[in-house]
């Protein structure tokens, strides 16, 4: 059976965490598989950015649901560990409104006495809050973990029951207003509505267990930046056969009918596939690779997008060690910080900034002594025109005057010795991330489950999505389990038996 799947071939366009997934997980079930990648690594915003001797992160900088990476480099016969070393973090956040902090822990115990500390009489609602989601999670997990290409899938058992959770007008903040009266606390447990781009305002109730998740599970850092899970699937992949080409733009896919039937690269060469699998940013893929076949722009325009973000890559010649790995500044008004954002047309000057100190922590990416500062703001996407080129350094004064006030980095302006700055309009023309929407598509109830771009795309037989782009969402777990899902209907439609790995029962 190995020669007869050796015999299917599989293009993957897009070495990001979605495409790198799916590759090591078909390259360990015997078939042919390539990826081509634009860029000179790997990991798309999971990559590697370098500035001069310090080494950032591009996009996300810590590890949530780890057991969701653990079940896809199983299905690749590999341990993570093998391949990165991951450090628990705990504490593992420190926020901050105005004057008042709070350090986050997956330590129930010590959770509880922090916000105790913070909030006089709110423990019991944080207590309460973990006991409910605990079951609100077993109901909707299962439901991200399959696929929605095909309308009977609405009513399959798992989605049913989980439907109370799912069918409903409730945003993560009405959720919360059951748990914890003091709003500063509400955006404890909703700021991760951003990892989707989202407005907690306006985010569907079933993403308060994102917040569940983090505070049950933990987070992880990993030695070298998040972008050693990248490199580490790459090297996997590779083991497995699996033929990586970097440095290889594709111009566009071939068609007949209604099955790819070839991949060009800009290069003129051609390579023939049994299948393809797009882990290209989804709108921007829609309207460039797509040979005459595109979605309109117009319609994609329509869409629901999520917010994008102000970067700042900062190499410092001192190490700020009393100052926490991961550090959230809420805005002092945050929800009219986030109307601005979701409104996609004012730059909000009263932001919420997220700092993360990694160097504290880990001795791989900067120089002895020195250390890498990441900052990120969230912001408008580029849907209505703005000219970044022409604010940024003034937005850039802004952000920097904020942190030294509300943190204690006093002087940090003074030890700046290294920098690099992404606007959103350079997501969109540097990173190629349409509307410079930084987390993709918005999670809302009408862009969902079976509304959402399916992992074996709509109209074509062998044409497979993955990435943020595409069901179950954005956010690095959420990624892999498109990776898989994508490579189980793939097999399921050659008839190439498989063992789906399940570790996440036992945590659940």
């Amino acid at each position: 059976m190995k020669q007869d799947m050796k015999e299917k071939s599989v293009i993957i366009v897009g070495a990001g965490p979605g495409g790198l997934t799916a590759g090591m997980i078909l390259a360990s079930r015997g078939l042919d598989v390539t990826i081509v990648e634009k860029q000179n690594r790997v990991g798309g915003r999971n990559g590697e950015l370098k500035v001069g001797d310090f080494s950032f992160d591009i996009g996300p900088t810590f590890l949530h649901q780890k057991f969701t990476l653990d079940e896809v480099f199983a299905e690749a016969g590999r341990k993570p560990e093998d391949y990165m070393d991951l450090v628990k973090l705990d504490p593992m956040t420190r926020l901050t409104w105005g004057n008042l902090s709070m350090e986050t822990s997956y330590n129930l115990e010590k959770m509880a006495a922090n916000v105790e500390a913070a909030f006089p009489g709110s423990a019991e609602g944080y207590r309460r809050f973990m006991e409910d989601h605990d079951s609100k999670l077993r109901s909707i997990f299962p439901c991200l973990q399959r696929p929605y290409h095909k309308v009977g899938s609405l009513l399959s058992s798992t989605l049913l029951r989980a439907f109370p959770h799912v069918a409903t007008t409730k945003s993560v903040v009405d959720v919360l207003d059951n748990y914890f009266p003091d709003d500063r606390l509400k955006l404890a447990f909703t700021f991760q509505a951003k990892y989707l781009g989202m407005s907690p305002w306006k985010c569907p109730a079933l993403f308060s267990i994102l917040s569940y998740l983090e505070y049950k599970y933990g987070i992880y850092h990993v030695q070298g930046g998040l972008c050693k899970i990248s490199e580490g699937m790459a090297k996997v992949f590779q083991e497995h056969g699996g033929k990586l080409r970097l440095n290889t733009p594709v111009k566009e896919l071939h068609f007949s009918g209604t099955r790819v039937t070839s991949v060009e690269l800009e290069n003129g060469e051609t390579l023939q596939c049994d299948d393809a699998i797009v882990n290209a940013d989804y709108a921007k893929a829609m309207t460039s690779l797509m040979n005459g076949r595109s979605i309109p722009e117009e319609k994609l325009n329509k869409k629901k997008y999520s917010c994008s973000t102000f970067m700042l890559y900062l190499g410092l010649d001192k190490i700020y060690h009393d100052e926490p790995h991961h550090h959230i500044i809420f805005a002092d008004n945050y929800q009219n910080n986030v109307n601005d954002i979701q409104g996609e047309r004012i730059v909000s000057d009263d932001m919420s900034i997220y700092v993360r100190n990694s160097s504290i922590t880990d001795p791989h990416v900067a120089p002895p002594g020195q250390s890498g500062l990441y900052v990120l703001v969230p912001t408008i996407n580029c849907r209505h025109g703005l000219d970044w080129e022409q604010q940024k350094q003034e937005y850039r004064e802004k952000v920097l005057d904020r942190i030294e006030e509300r943190t204690g980095m006093k002087d940090l302006r003074q030890h700046i010795i290294a920098e690099q700055i992404i606007t959103p309009d350079g997501w969109r023309d540097e990173l190629d991330v349409f509307m410079g929407a930084t987390f993709n598509l918005a999670h809302t109830l009408d862009q969902m489950l079976y509304l959402r771009p399916h992992n074996r795309m709509r109209g074509y037989e062998n044409l497979y999505l993955v990435g943020g782009g595409t069901h179950p969402g954005s956010g690095l777990p959420t990624i892999y389990e498109s990776g898989r899902i994508s490579s189980n209907l793939l097999c399921d439609a050659h008839n190439i038996s498989y063992d789906r790995v399940d570790l996440a029962t036992n945590y659940l």
